[in-house]
């Protein structure tokens, strides 16, 4: 899952920290792949607990516009049952960057495309796919950034009721301390509408290493309050069963950008 540019990780997980960057003088086409020892968005295990490629390609304009895509190995659709699939998420974001006073802004919209996705056979849920709308504002090296769902927030629900306008709130800090090490702390609010049992807090602090020619190397330590109720691999999964998929752990990343 994400939102904004997320190869090896990244430092926040989700695609993320990347939307509340400047635009550059001049239009410009990025590419990036990387690995990560496993995928986490928001705090919570997308890959249970196995590692995962990734690789996405962004378009800056000089006015400030963009557009992107990005994609991931997952494995948390076909941990939900045994009929549910759908191994590649694909994210795809545009959006706009301008300033007010000293605050770089940063809005847009994600639609999370969950390819070929049979979630809703799994009678918990509805289909995975899901789009968000966000506004982004950095002052410093602080960014905060507020997501709203315009559909149900990955496939989730509660009997007749819809997750649709489900938020996530994101507090983030960049500190660069120079010799390309930058640390990123982070805190996250996860706020499921209809389902207060899937409602959690996540927090994340990542230190990354840059070693020049496109090359970023990272170790992020994740911890979460998600119930295991709302966030366990189901039974009958054989020895997954009962995975806490919002433990804390380390995420290890390489990502190169070109």
């Amino acid at each position: 899952m994400k939102l904004k540019s997320k190869l090896l990780l990244a430092l926040l997980a989700t695609s993320s920290a990347a939307f509340a960057q400047t635009a550059p003088a001049a239009p410009e086409v990025t590419y990036n792949v990387g690995v990560v020892s496993q995928y986490r968005y928001r705090g919570i295990a997308q890959t249970k607990g196995l590692p995962a490629l990734q690789g996405g390609v962004d378009y800056a304009s000089a006015n400030g516009l963009y557009v992107g895509a990005w994609g991931s190995q997952i494995k948390w659709i076909e941990d939900t049952s045994t009929t549910a699939k759908g191994k590649t998420e694909l994210d795809l974001y545009g959006g706009y960057k301008f300033p007010i006073g000293d605050v770089a802004m940063d809005v847009g919209f994600l639609r999370y495309e969950y390819v070929g996705n049979t979630l809703s056979k799994n009678t918990s849920y509805h289909n995975a796919n899901t789009n968000e709308i966000y506004a982004a504002g950095t002052m410093g090296p602080f960014t905060l950034k507020y997501s709203y769902a315009l559909t149900d927030l990955f496939g989730q629900f509660s009997g007749t009721k819809s997750s649709k306008g489900s938020t996530y709130l994101d507090l983030s800090a960049t500190f660069d301390l120079g010799n390309g090490i930058s640390v990123v702390p982070h805190a996250g609010k996860q706020t499921v509408k209809n389902m207060s049992d899937n409602t959690y807090s996540d927090y994340a602090l990542a230190v990354n290493k840059d070693l020049g020619n496109g090359v970023v190397l990272s170790a992020t330590a994740y911890n979460t309050n998600a119930k295991l109720a709302a966030y366990a691999v189901p039974s009958g999964l054989g020895s997954d069963s009962g995975k806490n998929l919002g433990k804390s752990t380390v995420v290890l990343g390489a990502k190169y950008t070109f």
